[in-house]
């Protein structure tokens, strides 16, 4: 099945979450199965919108969530939750 974009924001938020906040790009790339030029779009889309900070260091980079991420995860959530109790999520 494919994902929308909200889907795909949501499991991007999420692996970020899962390394308590500090991940390296490729990390992410990986675990959220986006080709990279699909992850630069998602990646700048949310930076841009503050749900996600970089981290810049010697010669690498990190990324964490901001408190607009970890609520974008919250409310993910309960969509999901709600729509699933309606037998709404096919």
């Amino acid at each position: 099945k494919k994902r929308d974009k909200l889907q795909i924001i949501y499991d991007i938020l999420s692996v970020i979450k899962g390394k308590d906040g500090k991940i390296k790009p490729t990390n992410i790339l990986y675990k959220s199965n986006l080709s990279n030029q699909m992850f630069q779009e998602y990646m700048n889309e949310l930076m841009q919108k503050g749900f996600i900070l970089e981290k810049k260091a010697k010669n690498s980079k990190t990324y964490s969530l901001t408190q607009k991420g970890f609520d974008y995860i919250n409310k993910y959530q309960m969509i999901v939750e709600f729509t699933s109790s309606f037998g709404l999520n096919e």
